[in-house]
């Protein structure tokens, strides 16, 4: 039995719209956060005597929105699941910008849309009698209306003096575009575990994921579905410092981050799915990695390297302890 009996293919489709929109902001944040590093050498000789830039103090913001954001992402997926839905993995379209003001101003709009989407669910909600997902959706409102003023704060701040970029030394030559084009592939590979992992950890309130069937699942209070889904919690929020870390490194080297989501997010039916889908996933990383590892070699790339290696390491882990789940 359903939770709320009325809902419709309508109102599903108006959550889902939510979840683009959460996923959207939340990575268009956090790569708006990685650029800020770029930004910042612009503007270093007219900050030497001060403790930070505006840039710097914006990157803050811009990091504890998008954490926040992919919260909303996953609280809107577990309700959607929760109703007897199938909630999205598609992301709205991300905006990067190439300044502060520019930042704000994209943002603003971001939350504007935000809050009139959010306010069609309140009102649909209310209707439909589903009281849970309205008071959901006013907490979120709340959260983002809080974002909308603060990111207006920095519509009309001129920007920092850009002192410009100074000429490329001779080891930045080895930054062509192939290798940026591989490290943005790798970027959109653990965007898309993100997502895959977050609804996985969300699919396992669908009702059928919640039953307990085994004395074992009632005394542990825990089911396969629900057990395999703490592991993707934990292991998206690696991917998530997997991602800021790949896109500031590309930011670093003066080149500009790609926001794709590649390949696609594989969710899964069912648990064994899940274990199955993520192990090819971390596989695939894995596999990837290795050749970025020895592409980074060859060119002399010793800082990306080394952080591939680090990377790996964690991929690896994670390739294992799903491995442990094969049914």
């Amino acid at each position: 039995m359903m939770i709320v009996k009325t809902t419709t293919p309508e109102y599903f489709d108006l959550l889902n719209k939510g979840v683009s929109r959460e996923l959207q902001v939340s990575v268009q944040y956090m790569l708006q956060h990685s650029k800020m590093q770029k930004l910042l050498r612009r503007v270093i000789p007219e900050n030497m005597l001060l403790d930070k830039t505006t840039y710097e103090a914006l990157a803050k913001v811009l990091q504890e929105f998008a954490i926040q954001e992919m919260k909303h992402a996953g609280a809107i997926m577990e309700r959607i699941y929760l109703l007897g839905g199938q909630a999205t993995t598609k992301a709205d379209k991300v905006k990067i910008g190439d300044s502060l003001r520019e930042f704000g101003t994209l943002d603003v709009k971001a939350e504007e849309e935000a809050l009139d989407l959010y306010r069609k669910v309140i009102e649909m909600a209310a209707k439909l009698g589903d009281w849970e997902t309205r008071e959901m959706f006013e907490k979120i409102y709340g959260d983002e209306e809080k974002h909308l003023i603060r990111f207006q704060e920095f519509t009309e701040v001129a920007d920092e003096p850009d002192f410009g970029t100074t000429a490329g030394s001779e080891f930045e030559t080895v930054f062509k575009d192939d290798w940026i084009a591989m490290l943005n592939k790798a970027l959109a590979s653990e965007i898309s575990a993100i997502i895959q992992y977050t609804n996985q950890h969300e699919k396992a309130n669908v009702e059928q994921n919640r039953r307990r069937k085994t004395a074992l699942e009632v005394v542990t209070d825990k089911t396969k579905p629900i057990s395999i889904s703490d592991l993707t919690r934990s292991i998206a929020m690696d991917e998530m410092k997997h991602m800021e870390a790949i896109a500031e490194r590309i930011y670093e080297i003066k080149k500009e981050c790609v926001a794709a989501v590649d390949p696609l997010p594989d969710v899964g039916d069912t648990a064994d799915n899940w274990i199955m889908n993520n192990r090819v996933a971390e596989n695939s990383a894995i596999t990837f990695y290795r050749q970025i590892i020895s592409k980074a070699l060859e060119i002399g790339d010793v800082k990306t390297r080394k952080m591939f290696e680090d990377i790996i390491v964690q991929e690896e882990d994670h390739y294992w302890k799903f491995d442990e789940w094969v049914p």
